[in-house]
């Protein structure tokens, strides 16, 4: 009965029936959950559906079934390359090459991907490259850009099995998904660089099956999850300290904004308006920075005042002097003079009537 179901499945393919595949090999999957050219070939079609975290978590299935099967590579690195996730991409595509070599599929999307991690960290000048299809993997591989988006097909998908939540740190992100009395070895989690794939598999019940594109980037080797008794939770380290807005990504998401990241020292620029003038703000900051100059402070305030627009209008062998004879003498001698203080250390001068102590930890 499965081998008709994925007979029937190939057929609508090849008809460009890709939904209607779908379909098929997930009938057939439920028949034989453990037959990893079904998922291999689901991918395939979730890849033409633009369906490409479906596709992912069907070639990491694929995979975990077959680890030789060099088409679940392929599906993969398709997927995720279409996700911008040129990394994972890039090492399922090296694994898949490695298992057939002369494969030119491998080897021309492997160029492409290295084009794209070169452009994305600048090691080359941006260049105009056609990122959504890479034009040297034949089209029974490759989904074909769709222009109008009323053609694209959408899964329908099922209420959850499972509730899921999360909350987040800046350096990284907990999903708990809450489920009770799951053994561990029926737990699958794989990480992307923005793809999480999460299968719970119980022999006998319907598979869970839960597979994000997130927020933002992680740093899948520094991702974990823990099995627990009544959840699994899921440890995301986030690639940047950026404050998600929301658990998956989102096309009303797309700047997100940095934590706790302030800029310093940048030069605000200025750009004519038609508006009407309103308030100057590089005059009004050079104003605040003037009144802060000339404030009028006692005591121990005013000393160190003194002493900071000493050091900020000093230059570089006076700046050494200071700092030197400051940590020498912990704190009690501070001194301008480099040729003084340069050769030899300096030692502490504590205040009359008052003695230096060294501190026992």
């Amino acid at each position: 009965m499965a081998s008709d179901l994925e007979s029937k499945a190939k057929e609508a393919f090849i008809d460009d029936h890709f939904q209607l595949a779908v379909e098929l090999y997930t009938q057939a999957i439920a028949l034989n959950p453990n037959h990893a050219e079904l998922y291999a070939d689901r991918a395939q079609a979730n890849i033409k559906l633009n369906n490409f975290t479906e596709a992912v978590a069907d070639a990491n299935r694929a995979i975990e079934l077959d680890s030789l099967l060099s088409k679940a590579y392929l599906r993969k690195g398709t997927a995720c390359f279409k996700l911008e996730e040129y990394q994972t991409a890039k090492a399922a595509l090296e694994k898949g090459a490695s298992l057939a070599p002369g494969d030119t599929r491998f080897t021309n999307l492997l160029k492409e991907c290295d084009q794209c991690i070169a452009e994305e960290t600048g090691d080359i000048p941006n260049q105009s490259l056609e990122k959504s299809t890479p034009t040297s993997v034949v089209s029974s591989e490759v989904v074909q850009p769709v222009t109008d988006l009323s053609q694209q097909v959408m899964l329908t998908s099922a209420k959850p099995k499972y509730r899921h939540e999360f909350y987040q740190k800046p350096e990284e992100v907990v999903m708990t998904i809450f489920a009770k009395g799951i053994p561990a070895e029926n737990v699958h989690v794989d990480f992307g660089e923005q793809i999480l794939s999460v299968c719970i598999d119980v022999p006998g019940e319907e598979a869970y099956n839960f597979q994000p594109r997130l927020f933002g980037k992680i740093i899948p080797s520094k991702c974990r999850y823990d099995v627990l008794s009544t959840k699994i939770e899921i440890h995301l380290a986030k690639a940047e300290p950026i404050k998600w807005k929301s658990l998956e990504y989102s096309n009303e998401h797309t700047v997100p904004q940095r934590v706790n990241a302030p800029v310093i020292g940048t030069q605000r620029a200025t750009y004519p308006s038609s508006k009407p003038k309103g308030v100057d703000w590089d005059k009004l900051e050079a104003q605040v920075k003037k009144e802060e100059k000339d404030e009028k402070l006692d005591g121990d305030a005013a000393l160190n005042k003194f002493f900071q627009n000493i050091y900020a209008d000093a230059d570089d062998d006076t700046r050494r002097a200071m700092k030197k004879s400051f940590v020498e003498s912990n704190g009690t001698v501070l001194s301008t003079n480099w040729k003084e203080v340069g050769s030899k250390k300096v030692e502490g001068s504590p205040p009359d009537g008052m003695e230096m102590r060294k501190w026992e930890f």
